[in-house]
C-alpha cells in the first residue's frame, strides 16, 4: 500500500508571484512538509463549494483541518467582536461541511488551531471569541504547556502534560454533541482540546504540532489513515448525508483533571 492520502485545509488570499497578483489557494508548507515527513502524501484541498466535499471524502484516507482566521461568530449565534478576524465565508462553509461529512464517515482527522474551533461549532458547540493575553503576538507562535488527560487519546501519546507551539486567541467554550475535553491550559480555565466520542481518531488541538519538533501527533494521524475503516463506523451512509442535529450545547469551562 503506498502513503496514505491527508488532506489538507486552505485559505483563498492574495498571492504574488512575478508581475501577478491573483487570488490563490494559499496553505503554509508547514503542513505538506508535516504529513510528508510522517509518511502521508499531502494533498492541499480549496474551500469550493460544499457539493465536492463528498468527493474528497472519497479520495483522503485522513484529514487536516488547518489554521487560520477567526470563524464567523454568527455560525454560534454571536455578534462578532472588535478582536475577531473578519470571516472568510467560503472557507467557514466549506469546512463545516467537510467536518460534519468527516465525522458521519468516521475519517481520520486532526483539527489543528481554527480547525479546533471548527470541530467544536460543527458539532453545535460556541466559542469564547477573544482571551485577554492569552496570545503573546500575534503571526508568532509562541510555547505554552498544557495539561492533557492520561486516558485520552492524546495522553497516551504525548503524555500528560505537554510544551507546545500556540498562536489562538479563542476557545471553545460550551461543547457541542459528542465532544469531550482532554486538554487544558496549566489553572483549567481554558479548552485546549477536544476529541470525539466514539470516532476512532477525531482529535482537535489549540496547539500547532506542525510547527514544532514533536512528530508524534502527526504520525499517528498517518498511521490511523492507513488502518482499515472501523466497522462499526457509521456503516451505510455516504459522505454527504445529513447527521443528526446536535443537543443543546452543554455549558464547558472544566478545571484540571475533570473527564467532561
Amino acid at each position: 500500500m503506498g502513503r496514505p492520502i491527508i488532506g489538507i485545509t486552505s485559505e483563498l488570499d492574495a498571492a504574488r508571484w512575478g508581475d501577478w497578483i491573483r487570488e490563490a489557494v494559499v496553505s503554509p508548507v508547514s503542513y505538506t512538509r508535516a504529513v510528508a515527513r510522517a509518511g502521508g502524501a499531502p494533498l492541499v484541498l480549496p474551500p469550493v463549494p460544499a457539493d465536492s466535499v463528498a468527493a474528497f471524502i472519497e479520495c483522503v484516507d485522513g484529514l487536516i483541518f488547518a489554521g487560520g482566521r477567526d470563524l464567523d461568530p454568527a455560525l454560534y449565534d454571536q455578534q462578532r467582536l472588535d478582536e475577531t478576524d473578519e470571516p472568510e465565508h467560503r472557507r467557514d462553509r466549506f469546512e463545516l461541511t467537510l467536518m460534519r461529512a468527516a465525522l458521519v464517515s468516521g475519517l481520520p482527522f486532526l483539527a489543528i488551531g481554527r480547525g479546533l474551533h471548527v470541530l467544536a461549532v460543527a458539532r453545535g458547540g460556541t466559542l469564547t471569541q477573544d482571551l485577554p493575553g492569552h496570545r503573546v503576538a500575534r503571526a508568532r507562535y509562541a510555547p505554552h504547556d498544557v495539561v492533557l488527560a492520561p486516558d485520552s487519546i492524546l495522553g497516551r501519546l504525548l503524555g500528560t502534560r505537554v510544551l507546545v507551539p500556540a498562536a489562538h486567541h479563542q476557545a471553545p467554550y460550551s461543547l457541542g454533541e459528542g465532544l469531550t475535553v482532554t486538554g487544558w491550559s496549566p489553572d483549567g480555565e481554558i479548552t485546549e482540546a477536544l476529541e470525539v466520542a466514539g470516532h476512532r481518531f477525531g482529535l482537535g488541538v489549540s496547539w500547532h504540532p506542525e510547527e514544532g519538533d514533536d512528530h508524534r501527533l502527526l504520525t499517528a494521524l498517518v498511521e490511523a489513515a492507513s488502518e482499515a475503516p472501523a466497522a462499526d463506523a457509521a456503516p451505510g451512509r455516504r459522505a454527504d448525508a445529513p447527521i443528526d442535529q446536535p443537543r443543546k450545547p452543554v455549558a464547558a469551562k472544566p478545571k484540571a483533571g475533570s473527564r467532561r
